[in-house]
């Protein structure tokens, strides 16, 4: 092989490394060694979970940009991302950033929401919102301590039911209920053997109820008068509410009686009227008091009853003016 050969053999491969170089760059940098590497936001967390530098940055699921690079805040309170987003992509300034698990066991990137239309854009080196999320390691920490929790109560069941040697569980408490009082069970399973039997042959009220149409009926009967007297009642108690409606209306003269006052006066007027000639009657004044208390009235009009009888007797055989004049002589 002359030199002219190995030359051209060095330098093929010398491009060959270049080419090879440059492809392996510019797939790390994504292919934009040349381009505009967009704007930058900072995104602070309480912890940043796992994320590194050059994990994805997705809005609505679409990558827009990268994590640049991880660190501590100043103060030293929180951590910090601080994303390369996409120049052509607009991030409002009301949009949230968290960090979201990609799956068990992929990495972790920050998820941008798309903000209202109405709010302004951040602009480059601006504080985009965040939200905390939870963490795989968080929820598999609750999940072991629930599962200890969940062991504890089913060894407590478990305690409970079966026993802990000292104490006897449940079915040991059950077994000696059963054994305790067998001879209480079987005499009561036979007791039920018996009153099931008198039911199949129409035995006693409840067996003819099961077994004799007729009963049957007559219960039937019975219950529809029931309810017939039930709707019989309900109808009286109606139709009281109604007369009591009326009486607080002051219709009719109950109605007018309890609730008119002129009427109430007027009876009030009467009963004390009743009651003043009672009294006059009964202290003997008037004509018809002094007839009710006077015993020589009632004398006097004896008499005059006797001398009357006696001159209509002598007025057989007198003429009329005879009989006249007797009759004034006999009353006197």
């Amino acid at each position: 092989m002359n030199n002219a050969q190995q030359t051209a053999r060095v330098g093929l491969f010398f491009l060959l490394g270049l080419a090879l170089t440059w492809v392996t760059f510019e797939t790390l940098s994504d292919g934009k060694v040349f381009k505009d590497r967009g704007y930058t936001l900072i995104a602070g967390f309480e912890s940043l979970k796992e994320l590194k530098q050059g994990d994805e940055v997705r809005m609505a699921g679409v990558k827009i940009g990268s994590v640049e690079q991880t660190n501590l805040a100043p103060s030293g309170r929180r951590a910090e991302a601080v994303l390369r987003i996409d120049p052509k992509i607009t991030i409002k300034s009301d949009a949230t950033a968290s960090i979201v698990m990609a799956g068990l066991i992929g990495t972790n990137y920050v998820g941008i929401d798309l903000g209202t239309t109405t709010a302004a854009a951040l602009k480059d080196g601006a504080e985009i919102q965040t939200r905390v999320t939870p963490d795989i390691n968080a929820i598999m920490s609750e999940l072991g301590n629930l599962g200890k929790k969940l062991e504890g109560a089913l060894g407590s069941i478990t305690g409970a039911v079966n026993g802990d040697g000292k104490t006897p569980g449940l079915f040991q408490k059950l077994d000696q209920v059963v054994t305790d009082n067998s001879a209480k069970i079987s005499t009561t399973m036979t007791n039920l053997q018996a009153v099931t039997a008198k039911l199949n042959q129409g035995e006693g009220t409840l067996g003819r109820l099961i077994n004799d149409p007729k009963m049957h009926d007559e219960l039937i009967a019975s219950v529809n008068e029931i309810k017939s007297a039930a709707t019989d009642a309900r109808t009286f108690v109606a139709n009281a509410q109604a007369i009591i409606d009326q009486v607080k209306l002051g219709k009719g003269a109950l109605g007018a009686l309890v609730f008119d006052e002129k009427t109430a006066t007027d009876l009030k007027s009467s009963v004390a009227n009743l009651r003043s000639v009672s009294d006059k009657l009964a202290k003997g004044d008037g004509t018809l008091g002094r007839l009710l208390n006077d015993d020589s009235l009632f004398r006097d009009a004896q008499a005059i009853m006797k001398k009357a009888n006696t001159a209509i007797d002598g007025l057989g055989d007198s003429g009329p003016i005879s009989a006249l004049g007797v009759v004034a002589n006999s009353l006197f």
